[in-house]
């Protein structure tokens, strides 16, 4: 039954916010659940990916009492929240809004803020300030409450990583404090702003946006006609600093499993987290520092400081839940859709398959899609396995580029793992 309704239904809290689109944003929240076949799905937006332990315990209540007890992790660094019953859409936002991670009913899809997950752990500069900033502007703009569940800014600590995401807004900090770079989508000139300026000239970036794409209706800035996006940049650029040449990370690169300074570092497979690691993770995290860092790669920071005697027990006690905490593991670079039975789309349980086919971590990260759509995949440079009516066909993508497809039939098991171990490698 749930199938036949709509792909998203505002929940009674979400009446009188900011009206959708003709042709639907069907992106999901907290107050606009998704239906799947598994039950309603919700979105918790996570700016930064950056938890208090108190947050991360306040998630794993609501996923007990209204869903399916397990929280799965996303390309953004959110949390979805499935098997949710189609009616506790009231009690949820409750629940969240009083763990702190609802501040603004109208803006809740519009918080979409990935950040560098190291940030000041490794003498890489802080971005604490910039991204308490954008949120407390993105949620006091009236006009930002219009940008798409699509719609995605990135706080890069000068590293490259989050900048190689291609986001819409990107503020990438410059080894001064004093100024950072402006970027707009993938353009190969950014702008050069004031530091302490930076939050408040990436909202007025993204407010222009909303100026540029009412004509042509576009969700991201990547959906321009190219002259439009064009223009939009030389109307940013004219209220910014001087022009800079440099081009977008073509690849992120994500934080290692395993120790980082004083900080540990853990991936999480297929992105989905049980009930009882989420509880090692919310533990360990309380007791060195009391934080977690989701990642846009489906991991968890604990920033600490953890002493290095602890940190090695803690990452043992990790692993020994089945999370990646070294880089070795058949797990790291392997992600997946939610894949059937859980999406009426997929046309095959991806998750199943992966796991049937893991083996040496490979040169290259792989990802395994149920449908034509690849919910959630990847940047950058990645395997791409997507199934389709005649099998899985597997792709090479660089970016926009993609290598001559192979084709493996679904009903061997072992061709298809052979197959992806010779692309990932």
């Amino acid at each position: 039954m749930l199938a036949a309704m709509p792909d998203s239904a505002p929940s009674p809290l979400s009446a009188g916010g900011v009206p959708a689109r003709a042709g639907g944003d069907a992106c999901p929240g907290t107050l606009r659940l998704h239906r799947a076949d598994d039950g309603a799905l919700a979105r918790v937006r996570i700016p930064g990916g950056v938890l208090s332990a108190d947050q991360a315990e306040a998630l794993l209540t609501a996923a007990a009492r209204f869903g399916d007890g397990e929280l799965h992790l996303t390309s953004r660094g959110n949390v979805q929240l499935r098997g949710l019953g189609t009616e506790c859409g009231g009690e949820l936002a409750a629940l969240l809004t009083e763990a702190g991670l609802l501040p603004s009913a109208a803006h809740e899809r519009a918080r979409n803020i990935v950040a560098s997950p190291l940030a000041g752990l490794d003498g890489s500069p802080s971005l604490g300030r910039w991204l308490a900033g954008l949120d407390r502007l993105v949620c006091g703009s009236t006009a930002a409450a219009s940008l798409s569940g699509r719609f995605l800014f990135a706080l890069d600590d000068g590293r490259g990583d989050v900048d190689a995401l291609g986001a819409d807004v990107t503020l990438i900090a410059e080894g001064s404090s004093e100024t950072a770079l402006l970027r707009i989508g993938a353009a190969d000139e950014v702008f050069r702003v004031p530091a302490a300026d930076g939050p408040r000239a990436a909202l007025r970036a993204a407010e222009e946006f909303l100026r540029a794409a009412a004509d042509p209706g576009a969700w991201r800035v990547k959906d321009l006609p190219d002259d439009v996006r064009a223009e939009l940049v030389r109307t940013i650029g004219s209220a910014a600093g001087p022009a800079v040449h440099r081009p977008r990370p073509r690849t992120a690169t994500p934080p290692a499993p395993g120790p980082h300074g004083s900080a540990i570092t853990a991936g999480v497979p297929l992105g989905r987290l049980t009930p009882t690691q989420w509880r090692l993770l919310t533990g360990t995290a309380r007791r060195y520092g009391g934080e977690l860092r989701l990642t846009p790669w489906r991991g968890i920071v604990i920033p600490g400081p953890v002493p290095r005697p602890a940190a090695a027990d803690a990452l043992r006690a990790l692993s020994g839940s089945g999370l990646i905490t070294a880089p070795d593991s058949p797990w790291a670079g392997v992600g997946a859709c939610i894949g059937h039975p859980g999406c009426a789309k997929s046309l095959s349980d991806v998750r199943a398959e992966a796991g049937a086919a893991v083996g040496p971590p490979g040169r290259l990260p792989v990802y395994w899609s149920g449908c034509e759509r690849r919910c959630g995949h990847p940047h950058g440079e990645w395997i791409d396995v997507v199934v389709t009516p005649d099998g899985h066909r597997i792709s090479h993508v660089r970016g926009e580029r993609r290598d001559a497809p192979t084709t493996t039939l679904r009903n061997d098991p072992a061709a298809l793992a052979a197959a992806v171990a010779a692309a990932r490698a």
